[in-house]
Formats: C-alpha cells, structure tokens, sequence
C-alpha cells in the first residue's frame, strides 16, 4: 500500500460555478492482459469527474496490490508504479472528487478491506443519505474507521457479514444502503460491479474479446479498447469470474432516477447514456433553447468547453453564427503548487481568455450548461463587456438549480445556489446581463429522448426520488468529527 502524510491537497485557483463531479470508477478481468495500464488509461477517460485523487487496485489471484495518491491520474502514476501493478488479472480504478469527507489521502481509493474470507479493493461514485447511521452501527459491534468518506462505510458493511462469499455480501449489504451508489470491488479472483437499485449515478458494461470492463461512462470502455454492451440495470450486481459474467438483480429495481446532470454536464460529450450520445442530446439542448428564447443578436458563443455543444445546437436553430469569444487553459485547475494573492486576483483569466477581434462591438449570445452560485458567470458577463461586447445574452441550456443535490454533486447546501434565493430577474442585474432566459423543462427533458420519469430531477423542482431524513442536514464533512487515525 502506497503511503503519504495525511495533508489536505490545495484548491483550485478559481472557484467553479459548476455543480462539481463526483467520481469515475473502472473495473476490468482480463487474463494476460496488463491490466493495470489498461485501467490507467480507462482512467483517463473519466478524469473529468474527479481530479482530487487516483488510484489502482490488481489482484493475481492470490493478493491485491493498491496505489493510490493525491491528484491526477497522470501526476499520480509513472512508469515505476505500473510496474508495481504487474501480474495481476483483475484491476478496478477510481478518480475521485470528494461529496463527502475531506480531500485527504486517507479518503483516496479503492478502499481495500480483509475479512474472514479473504480480501477486496472497493471504489464507489455517489453519496448515502444513511451513512452515519450505518458507521454508528458498525463501529459500536467494533469497526474501525480511518477515513472519513463513506465508501469505507460500503466496504466494512460488506466485510461485517463474516459467515457470507463476497457475492452474497455485497447483496447484503446492497439492501441497507440507501442513497446513490456505483460501485467496482475487486476480490482476489473476482470482478464484482452493483448499481444501486434508482439507478442515479452511471455504470455500464462492456467487453474485449472474451474479457469485460465495467466503466462509469462508455468513454472510459473506449479508451481501453472495450466496446459497449449495455448499462449495468439498477439494482443488478455482475460477477465475473473465470467462468464468465454473472448477472443477480440483487435488490429490487425502483423508479429510474438517472441524474438529469450527466446529460447536462457531467459526462464527456462522446460517452452514451439511455443509449443517447451525450453531444446530441446538448446540442438539441441549444436547439430547443433558441427556439424557446430568441434574441437579436450578431454572434453566439459558448462558455467552454461544456456549454460547447449547446451553443451549436443554437446557432444553428437561430441562425446566428457560432463564434469562439472565449478561449480555455485547460492546465489551469488542481495543482499542488499554492497561488499567491497576485495570481489570485488575475481572476478568471486565467481560465478563460477573451477574443477581443471577435466579440467586440458585437451582441453576443452566451451559452452555458448551468450556473450554481453565479459568481464566475458574473465576471465572465464583466469581462466581455470590457473587451467591448455591446450586449450580453446569457442562455442556460438546464432549468435555474433552487435545491441541493444529497446524491453525491457537491451542492449540499441551499444558500449556495444563487437560484434558490433570486428569481431570474434578479440573477440577470446579478450577472451584469442584458438578457437572462433558462431551459424549460420540456425543452431539457425532450433533448434526452426519453421520459420525465427517467430521471431525477430533484436540484430543479426539489422532488427527491430516494426519500431525504427530514432531520438529515448531509454536508461534505458530516463524518469529519471522527478523527483520522
């Protein structure tokens, strides 16, 4: 086990006026394979949803080997730790962006956890709305807990059913977990993957040859050479072992509840979920947007990079030309070096760099996916105006957010979104901007091809699928006051 001193990792230089990922998972069982490299780069392809941490766990059939640290998956990994992870058959692997426990080594993943059969790696994207409960009652019958992250809840519950396989563990464990969860576990001999029985967080299955990989997104399959079979259903768990893949509907499926943002946000444009590639379905976003609120304007440009798609999609519905006002440093975000004030107050361009050739003198049209605290949107809306934009249209392909999510995207308290407490008039003299029109609902929901009842929907009309504790007030660090070991 790779170790490091328990220190915080730093922030990043600018605060996101996104809702913020949660986590990506891999899994994979392919004899013969470098299994470790193939995770690594699947990897990659989910980087998107968590940048905080990254880890790897092998096992050969006999041991599990776990590397993990703080940061990206390329700061993380080299040559010689690869080499470290050789000789295994199955290798699950986790990014991570922390909704609940702090951004310590300890909280990084997979998770590993012996018990009285033998030994697992754990990684796990989502958040459970009973996870102090559950940690209460564990570490009252003598658990022991170094992190402060619910994942390490999921793999002691797992581990407290001593007398069970780990198949039948996990399924009993599956049926007391409540909230949001996808999660990977690698055994000694086993590639174990469930979903939970809402379905609210992405998993998906796929094959290479005759071997399998599970992914959180189908991007995360492709970048490993695997191609898509299909979603893992809500509520299933897949074994895959030396006999093949094994599927249990190992809780009972309830009302789909896919979270809405991985379409609008979340996942990468190329990845499919409900079988609807993701750049499709944003650029008919922009498409129903325009349609819904049209504006005079000389040029439409996006807030990238995600806002990219359904600024096309509204230009070309509109008619007005798709222009690139705003250029991106996609090397500015996590970093372990500590910004000073100066840079600080270099604001928001050191993300984004204006055009001033192209948008000045220009009514702009500017599009974007959501906006959670306004903040960052505000100074984008100032920036343009001072390299002279003569109007700026702000289009929102995603209804205002106005409540939390408590299902793993780090918008845990109400007072954050700027929506909750302004109407949209209001947000607009907020922003600085001319105009200020947001997706309806039918303008969002029609642009995944499927139903209302597919999806949660919770952060706009504040309908939770999975029933919230009314005494539960869930923040990111609710375990933090138990101390790390």
């Amino acid at each position: 086990m790779h170790d490091k001193n328990l220190k915080p990792f730093p922030p990043p230089l600018l605060q996101s006026d996104k809702p913020q990922e949660e986590c990506g998972l891999i899994g994979i069982s392919a004899p013969g394979e470098d299994v470790a490299r193939l995770v690594y780069f699947g990897l990659h392809g989910v980087q998107h949803r968590g940048q905080e941490s990254a880890g790897i766990a092998v096992a050969d059939g006999d041991s599990i080997v776990v590397y993990k640290d703080m940061g990206l998956v390329t700061q993380v990994f080299d040559e010689q730790s690869l080499d470290s992870l050789q000789g295994g058959h199955i290798a699950v692997g986790h990014v991570r962006y922390s909704t609940t426990g702090s951004t310590h080594w300890e909280n990084a993943q997979p998770i590993y956890k012996s018990y009285s059969k033998g030994a697992f790696a754990l990684a796990h994207n989502g958040n459970l709305i009973n996870s102090k409960q559950l940690r209460e009652k564990l570490s009252q019958n003598g658990s022991r807990f170094r992190s402060t992250g619910d994942t390490e809840v999921i793999a002691s519950l797992i581990a407290s059913f001593e007398d069970l396989e780990i198949e039948e563990a996990a399924q009993t464990a599956m049926q007391q977990l409540k909230g949001a969860f996808s999660a990977v576990i690698a055994t000694e001999k086993k590639l174990i993957a469930f979903r939970d029985p809402y379905g609210v967080r992405p998993l998906c299955l796929g094959r290479m040859g005759s071997n399998f990989a599970v992914a959180s997104e189908t991007c995360g399959l492709n970048i490993m050479g695997a191609y898509f079979i299909r979603e893992i259903e809500p509520g299933e768990m897949i074994v895959i072992d030396q006999e093949g893949l094994h599927s249990t509907q190992a809780v009972p499926p309830a009302k789909p509840s896919l979270c809405i943002f991985e379409f609008i946000y979340f996942a990468r444009p190329d990845s499919y979920l409900y079988n609807r590639n993701l750049y499709d379905a944003r650029k008919s976003m922009g498409m129903s947007l325009a349609k819904e609120c049209p504006v005079d304007a000389d040029l439409v440009i996006p807030i990238p990079d995600t806002g990219t798609p359904a600024a096309i999609g509204y230009a070309e519905q509109s008619g007005i030309p798709f222009g690139m006002g705003l250029i991106k440093n996609r090397y500015v975000g996590r970093t372990f070096i500590q910004p000073t004030q100066t840079i600080r107050q270099m604001g928001i361009q050191l993300k984004l760099n204006p055009l001033r050739e192209i948008i000045e003198g220009k009514r702009l049209v500017v599009v974007d996916d959501s906006i959670v605290r306004g903040n960052t949107t505000k100074k984008i809306v100032r920036l343009l105006k001072k390299e002279g934009a003569k109007e700026v249209h702000m289009r929102i392909s995603s209804p205002p957010i106005r409540f939390p999510c408590f299902y793993g995207i780090d918008t845990a308290s109400r007072a954050e979104l700027i929506a909750s407490a302004k109407s949209v008039r209001e947000i607009k003299e907020f922003l600085g901007a001319d105009s200020l029109y947001y997706s309806s609902f039918d303008g969002l929901v029609s642009a995944t091809l499927r139903n209302y009842e597919d999806f949660c929907l919770a952060c706009f009309d504040g309908t939770y699928p999975i029933e919230i504790p009314p005494d539960l007030r869930i923040s990111k660090f609710m375990l933090e006051k138990t101390e790390i070991k």
